[in-house]
């Protein structure tokens, strides 16, 4: 009772305002709670009523807000995955085919790895501002601006085919790993705004999956489109196909943005969200403070930043790691990357599923994290072994559980930050993994230039087995599905009831 007392949220403290008016009874009889039937209120009615029963008598009832669910959440979805898709292709396009632009540019190769990492560093100091924006201005002000940036980042990388204009390239990709910040910790709050309790995390999954498809379609296209060729002419020519293409999708999405996204649909998803609307005072500051403070949500923090910059090291270094193995196979290597990410966004969309169905996010959590470190140890020791249908196997499992574990960092953390926003914890949550892409990436490259792949892959490893033993400490405190418990019925849009649940009963030992 007293945790539920000290939510600062109105709906629920009405609701326990009235329990307590009644304790005297409460205390002294059987009791239940449960849900009037019903159903002819008009339909822009936005509460219902629950009434009070004590000893089978009716003693008054309390109101409940109404939640539905929206068909629009579905475009919604599938609109952010789009333009997502496309900035994450922007971001692996120059790492896949390092020694081609190496070559086009006349620049080292830990110079082309910047243009990758320059997503990590935007990230961090650009996250906190941002964060404060979606929970000022809402979700739409956000889409807009981070698909406006992604395309203006395009339209300038097409102005850079010049052997002379490599500062060109880097301000354009600068440009779109800002519109990076607007994207990447965007899933789960519109998995929370638009979806209800029983379908966030498989929401969140199809937001990570275009994410996914973008880094997948970024290993594959670029080998395709520019080919390893002397002649710096005809290079700028298929280079500048890439880069046209490119911004034409990008200006594509960001109309579509413009003409569909909106900011939150008329009635909240689940009990948890109304809750939520229904709070007046909110303050960032406090709300971080707050985030800091939870032990477990640290915990998190740390995990998830090891196991996503384990990710992005991977990626950022797999031409270099596979070119070390089987020299000029390019275009092997952008498919063996493909192939990680195809199997890691399965492995997403599996997750989230499951985490519907079974609400187990603990026990996912660390199994996923584990069979990452294995799928890691089992990548390491194959890659010399001169058959390159192995990589593609080991790669494939490495990616089905490392990118697998993405939406699962973000459905933890909300649950174990409820009710704070989604959209702060998933940005701690993505500065971490900066942080240690950052580190990782650099740290990997050296030794890889120093002491082989081997080397290199095993400073991974061991990374994530101090992650997978402190994934083990964290405590599975779901406090979102606890607001959730009292859920009586969530109804689509035509109507019809989504999911039911059985009377809540409160017994007095509760209490």
């Amino acid at each position: 009772y007293e945790n539920v007392a000290e939510r600062p949220y109105k709906a629920e403290l009405d609701f326990w305002i009235r329990v307590e008016d009644n304790l005297e009874d409460l205390l002294s009889m059987d009791h239940q709670v449960v849900k009037d039937n019903d159903t002819s209120h008009a339909p822009e009615q936005t509460l219902t009523e629950t009434s009070l029963v004590i000893n089978g008598k009716v003693d008054g009832t309390v109101s409940r807000p109404e939640i539905k669910l929206f068909k629009r959440r579905w475009v919604i979805v599938f609109l952010f995955s789009s333009y997502s898709l496309c900035n994450a292709f922007q971001w692996i396009q120059f790492g896949i085919i390092n020694n081609i632009f190496m070559h086009f540019y006349g620049v080292d190769s830990f110079t082309i790895d910047w243009l990758s990492m320059v997503y990590m560093l935007t990230y961090i100091p650009f996250l906190f501002p941002v964060a404060w924006l979606l929970d000022q201005k809402g979700l739409r002000v956000i889409a807009l601006t981070g698909s406006a940036l992604n395309c203006v980042g395009a339209w300038i990388k097409t102005a850079s085919v010049r052997p002379d204009l490599f500062g060109v390239t880097v301000f354009g990709q600068f440009v779109c790993s800002l519109a990076q910040v607007f994207i990447l910790g965007m899933p789960s709050r519109i998995a929370s705004v638009w979806f209800g309790a029983r379908e966030v995390s498989t929401a969140c999954s199809i937001g990570v999956f275009g994410n996914q498809l973008g880094i997948a379609v970024g290993f594959l296209v670029p080998p395709l489109l520019v080919p390893n060729i002397a002649d710096l002419g005809q290079l700028a020519d298929h280079i500048s196909v890439m880069f046209y293409g490119t911004a034409a999708v990008a200006s594509l999405l960001f109309i579509l943005v413009i003409l569909v996204f909106k900011e939150k649909p008329p009635l909240p998803p689940s009990q948890a969200q109304a809750a939520v609307r229904a709070s007046e005072d909110y303050s960032y500051v406090q709300s971080i403070l707050r985030l800091v403070k939870n032990f477990h949500f640290m915990l998190l923090l740390v995990t998830y930043g090891i196991n996503t910059g384990s990710f992005y090291a991977v990626s950022t270094l797999l031409n270099k790691t596979i070119m070390m193995h089987y020299p000029g196979e390019e275009v092997k290597a952008g498919q063996i990357g493909l192939t990680l990410v195809i199997a890691g966004m399965a492995g997403s969309l599996l997750c989230g599923i499951w985490l519907d169905r079974t609400k187990t996010f603990k026990m996912t959590t660390l199994a996923v994290y584990f069979f990452s470190l294995s799928g890691m140890i089992i990548y390491t020791f194959t890659l010399n072994l001169e058959h390159l249908w192995v990589v593609f196997i080991t790669a494939g499992a490495l990616g089905f559980f490392m990118t697998g574990y993405l939406p699962l960092g973000y459905e933890f953390a909300a649950e174990l930050t409820y009710p704070e926003s989604e959209g702060t914890s998933s940005g701690l949550l993505n500065v971490s993994a900066q942080i240690f892409g950052i580190i990782f990436t650099i740290s990997q490259g050296k030794i890889i230039d120093e002491f082989g792949t081997i080397a290199g892959n095993s400073f991974i490893c061991a990374f994530l087995l101090v992650g997978t033993v402190m994934t083990g400490f964290i405590k599975a405190d779901l406090r979102r599905q606890r607001a959730n418990l009292d859920v009586s019925g969530t109804k689509e849009e035509d109507g019809q009831e989504d999911c039911t649940t059985t009377p809540v009963i409160l017994h007095e030992v509760k209490l």
